[in-house]
């Protein structure tokens, strides 16, 4: 029976492609050298932010990341040898976003069981508020707006997994069409296809742990739940770890919005809920919001203004928990 640390972090925007291998000095590159590395039509993401988000990581040094917002699985493989002195595997498969934005696994080398993943972005969405130009008659067939990745981590068998993760990046509340104020109907849709592959997968596998994370663009936590993540309370047992390890309101922000007046307010908008069967295997001690670090390695205070908030490695804290007495 083992332990195992996890990490769901959105890193906003890593893009990491070059056109060809970094040069020995690329840690010390200037802003202009850093940008000439690359001609993709997707702007890399800054060196100094890129580099914290890196020390952020060494720091937490989980055992399994999970991202959101990951430039593909080159930027990942990149971010890996670059920056995480490829101690991780890096996985990833390309979902459907508009914005190459994908959601994707770093892995930590050596563990003692295997793993693969599996993609949910063809599954058709509960969702139908525009029709076909052509044809008024047709609907139009929706999809996650990026996926919901699903990973299995095995002894023997990909069959028989001793614990599944299920990670997502629920629709924004962008909407540049205008046929979704606050992207609320695809929010829902999205969110209800993730609590009903974990019903799926809850039966097919009753003895597996579950896990379902990401960033949900809402706040889906016990208290006060938004409207569109009410199904997750009312059809499984899934439990925020935040919610289990009775973290008080006031720290569970995950993400800051700098309001008019110089106002900011924390928000918790990334979450790991787990099924009833890992609640008494999280160590509440271990549950945390992952505060960003100066160079000096004292946390770093709440930002108050956009300008601070550019400042920081990602728009997003890292969310860390570990579990305890695993099937492995």
């Amino acid at each position: 029976m083992s332990k195992l640390k996890f990490c769901q972090i959105n890193a906003e925007n890593l893009f990491l492609l070059f056109d060809k291998p970094l040069p020995p000095n690329y840690q010390k590159l200037e802003k202009r050298q850093w940008e000439k590395l690359s001609t993709s039509i997707y702007e890399n993401k800054a060196l100094p932010k890129a580099l914290e988000l890196a020390r952020s990581l060494h720091d937490i040094d989980a055992d399994i990341v999970m991202l959101n917002e990951v430039g593909g699985v080159e930027s990942l493989k990149n971010f890996n040898h670059y920056f995480l002195d490829q101690k991780y595997s890096p996985i990833l498969i390309e979902g459907n976003s508009d914005r190459s934005i994908d959601v994707g696994f770093l892995i930590k080398k050596n563990l003692p069981f295997y793993f693969d993943l599996f993609s949910h972005k063809n599954k058709e969405l509960e969702l139908s508020y525009k029709r076909d130009l052509n044809d008024p008659t047709k609907k139009v067939a929706y999809k996650f707006s990026r996926d919901c990745a699903e990973l299995r981590l095995f002894k023997k068998d990909v069959q028989s997994p001793f614990m599944i993760i299920l990670l997502t990046h629920l629709k924004s509340p962008l909407d540049p069409e205008r046929l979704d104020p606050g992207g609320f109907y695809r929010r829902t849709a999205e969110l209800k296809a993730c609590v009903d592959i974990y019903l799926d997968l809850k039966k097919q596998y009753p003895d597996t742990d579950i896990i379902l994370a990401g960033d949900f663009n809402g706040h889906a936590g016990r208290q006060s739940t938004d409207i569109e993540f009410q199904y997750l309370y009312e059809k499984t047992d899934l439990e925020d770890v935040l919610e289990i390890a009775k973290m008080t309101q006031d720290l569970r922000y995950t993400y800051i919005q700098i309001k008019s007046g110089f106002r900011s307010e924390g928000r918790q908008i990334d979450y790991c809920f787990l099924s009833s069967s890992l609640h008494s295997k999280l160590i509440p001690t271990s549950v945390a919001i992952y505060p960003y670090k100066d160079e000096f390695g004292s946390p770093l205070k709440r930002p108050e203004t956009l300008e601070q908030k550019i400042l920081l490695p990602s728009d997003h804290y890292p969310l860390v928990f570990a579990l305890e007495n695993l099937k492995f």
